[in-house]
């Protein structure tokens, strides 16, 4: 573990050199990983599987990107346990092909930095949605400028609208179809504003439906695909403002969850409004007790 860290130090160190020295040290890097690579051959014993008493020992640890920033975006991709997509509330989109030992930024071209929200696509790695202006309202934050789109897994973007719902808190995909894709966005930070609320595309992002809107003083917070039905949506509201006297902003009666049952189109809310403040959805249960498929849970 200590040979990766060392490594990556390395290498994110070697992106502020002269192109000249960052390709000597970049060899020398490859030379260092490869030289100490442990040997397989016939002698080596097969490994038994982890056990929990195995995996009791494990601690949460840095990997990286050690200049991105702090986070509320981060993506995996469906069968690959290596490549992972990272979002910085101010340092932009970062992806690593390595399970994290180095990390390299990829949206450095892109007239924003603020991320809020990543989705890969399931049924299509290669296409991307990105959801710029962080939803964590809070003493220092920065806002965005719509939903962004890759289709070659991060090497080009392109903006494909929602510039004025400033903060975009998650972005879903349909698990079987890449066009169809909802965001839920927050809205403006400091005023009321009209382009907010959960948006739908069928399309691929080349055009947008508000399909979930209260005001123009509530935004959706967050939104979760059912990953055994697609047509199962939930969405939490969350009504927010963050005032210039204020670090964080003051809790709301304005929130509540509510539910599709055809894939986002139309939506019913579930409850009374809460009087908490922030509120989100999460599935769970749903591999571990195949009793209860549809749990999910709100706090």
């Amino acid at each position: 573990m200590g040979r990766q860290v060392l490594l990556s130090l390395l290498y994110n160190a070697s992106l502020m050199l002269p192109a000249s020295t960052k390709i000597m040290v970049r060899v020398f890097i490859a030379i260092f990983f490869f030289a100490f690579l442990p040997c397989s051959g016939a002698g080596q014993q097969a490994t038994a599987p982890a056990t929990a008493v195995d995996l009791s020992g494990l601690r949460w640890r840095m990997i990286g990107p050690f200049r991105g920033g702090r986070s509320i975006a981060v993506s995996g991709v469906q069968g690959d346990a290596n490549t992972y997509y990272f979002g910085g509330v101010g340092g932009g989109v970062w992806k690593s092909e390595n399970g994290g030992l180095i990390w390299k930024p990829i949206f450095d071209n892109q007239p924003i930095a603020s991320i809020g929200a990543i989705a890969v696509a399931p049924s299509d790695a290669n296409i991307i949605y990105v959801g710029t202006g962080e939803a964590d309202f809070r003493s220092n934050l920065t806002y965005g400028n719509g939903v962004y789109k890759s289709t070659d897994a991060g090497k080009t973007w392109r903006n494909i609208g929602l510039s004025e719902t400033r903060h975009i808190s998650r972005i879903v995909v349909d698990p079987h179809n890449a066009n169809i894709v909802l965001a839920a966005a927050l809205g403006h930070a400091y005023g009321p504003n009209l382009e907010r609320g959960v948006f739908r595309s069928t399309d691929g992002g080349a055009t947008w439906r508000k399909v979930l809107y209260k005001d123009e003083n509530t935004g959706a917070i967050d939104i979760q695909i059912d990953p055994d039905n697609a047509q199962t949506v939930f969405a939490a509201l969350w009504s927010a403002r963050r005032p210039p006297w204020s670090t964080y902003p003051p809790n709301s009666t304005g929130g509540a969850i509510y539910k599709s049952k055809d894939g986002g189109v139309t939506w019913t809310q579930l409850q009374q409004q809460f009087s908490a403040g922030r509120i989100g959805t999460n599935w769970t249960c749903r591999r571990a007790r195949h009793s209860r498929p549809g749990c999910v849970r709100a706090g």
